[in-house]
């Protein structure tokens, strides 16, 4: 077998999260221990000012917000995080997110329940002082992958997020291109913004969909300009693949657009379910991202799985 030594980055989306809730220590813990090479943080912000990893700026989807604090939602129905204390989030629960396309039969909580009984909601510093520690036990340097989710929303509620996650980052060491850490954001603004306004150093990836609101970014120019301020870009890893009538499949414009210019792909999100036709299993799926289409990291709910078949397809050892 020829060694290869491309060796793209598998990061735990949202922690090993095809397994355990999404986000919490556990999870993280977890894809750490499956070999993960960075570990996603979706931050929002409370009431108080404190940044909690949280994948929506409302609750009520996978905690038992409703129950505790019946009384607390919005006119539209939600429970916004910036509406609670820190000291409330510290008293929800957080269950497993049933609508992303994993086989909840295969996770730890299904197999093993007595480890469901109280899983927390964790501050962004609680989370990277862990990484941290996990990090020296085992001689690993996983890196960090915080994303700022809907920065505009927090600003209209007197929170500066992005502020706020570069102090915290700063304060545990994140400062430069050469640390292990990526931010991400879907919003095109605030990713120049930390660059240009807050002058960040760490590396940059532009989160973006498959709609027109995005279409402008991703022709020529708007890459060409991406690319004087942002390291990555994160699509859908839809956008990234043509295939043919014959079924094979080849990358996109998209993909050599950004190949040339100089922007590393970081696509996401591979699960078990909702697989393309050109892959009958997420295996599959993941082989065509590491040899077909080469990109240079996978968000995936299964480290284990892309770890494994990482090392499978090029021929790299642990």
């Amino acid at each position: 077998m020829v060694t290869s030594i491309f060796k793209p980055n598998v990061i735990a989306h949202r922690g090993a999260s095809g397994y355990l809730p999404e986000h919490t220590l556990e999870a993280k813990i977890v894809a750490h221990w499956q070999g993960a090479d960075y570990l996603e943080q979706d931050v929002v912000a409370t009431s108080d000012g404190e940044l909690i990893v949280f994948h929506d700026i409302n609750l009520e989807s996978i905690t038992d917000v409703a129950t505790l604090y019946p009384d607390r939602q919005r006119e539209d129905g939600h429970y916004y995080a910036v509406d609670f204390l820190l000291s409330e989030i510290r008293t929800l629960t957080v269950s497993q997110r049933d609508d992303q396309g994993n086989d909840l039969s295969a996770n730890f909580t299904a197999t093993l329940p007595e480890l469901s009984e109280r899983f927390a909601i964790p501050t962004l510093a609680e989370e990277i002082d862990l990484i941290q520690e996990l990090n020296r036990l085992t001689g690993r340097s996983v890196g960090i992958y915080p994303e700022l989710k809907n920065p505009a929303w927090h600003r209209d509620h007197g929170i500066d997020l992005a502020k706020s996650l570069l102090d915290i980052l700063s304060a545990a060491g994140y400062n430069d291109a050469t640390d292990a850490i990526f931010v991400q954001c879907f919003d095109p603004s605030e990713i120049r913004r930390l660059r240009e306004e807050l002058g960040t150093r760490v590396r940059l990836v532009q989160l973006v969909y498959d709609d027109e609101n995005y279409s402008n970014l991703l022709d020529l120019d708007g890459l060409r300009e991406l690319a004087e301020f942002a390291q990555g870009l994160g699509p859908g890893f839809e956008q990234l693949v043509n295939t043919g009538v014959d079924g094979a499949v080849t990358p996109s414009p998209l993909f050599q657009l950004a190949r040339d210019n100089g922007l590393e792909l970081h696509p996401y999100t591979f699960r078990r379910r909702n697989l393309p036709a050109y892959a009958e299993s997420l295996e599959a799926l993941l082989s065509v991202f590491f040899t077909d289409i080469p990109v240079d990291a996978v968000f995936c709910d299964y480290p284990d799985v892309a770890v494994r078949v990482r090392d499978s397809v090029l021929g790299l050892r642990r």
